[in-house]
């Protein structure tokens, strides 16, 4: 594992230190993902506190072995709720974010993990890490949402 930060071709080296979220290129946001996966898991909602709990249920286009959406340019087709992170509406989806993800730590002025594939330099510094939910999720389609509350966990850190 490299310990000198990488930058994704194409992309300035540390650029998420120095560049506002709102001035990033496509290129730079996406990069920004760790490949976590907990952002694809169904979350519930207490309805009276407004807290967010994670499930091991993930979305029916969630891989679990490379913790990626298998139809991420197309998934608005297949799930229309699905979200498209922007700085614009970061503020607003802020509550239901891992507090690991780098969208939401550099929002709040945190630096990025270690393990964070920008720093490590390797893309399965996250799954080595323990934070990843690689091999660990169950398909939405294979239990019924009135079982979800069965399946909380803790957010991997």
């Amino acid at each position: 594992m490299t310990t000198k930060p990488i930058a994704p071709s194409g992309l300035a080296p540390r650029f998420w230190e120095t560049k506002p979220l709102k001035a990033m290129s496509r290129a730079e946001w996406e990069a920004l993902c760790d490949g976590c996966g907990k952002c694809c898991l169904n979350k519930l909602e207490d309805e009276d506190t407004g807290e967010v709990a994670l499930t091991r249920i993930a979305c029916r286009l969630f891989d679990d072995a490379t913790c990626r959406c298998a139809q991420y340019e197309i998934r608005h087709q297949f799930v229309p709720e699905c979200i498209v992170l922007e700085p614009k509406n970061l503020d607003k989806n802020l509550y239901w974010m891992p507090e690991t993800c780098a969208y939401k730590l550099l929002h709040l002025g945190k630096p990025l993990y270690d393990w964070h594939p920008l720093i490590s330099g390797d893309p399965d510094s996250v799954h080595r890490a323990g934070v990843s939910m690689q091999n660990a999720t169950l398909p939405e389609f294979e239990i019924p949402e009135d079982e979800w509350e069965d399946h909380l966990i803790e957010e991997p850190v």
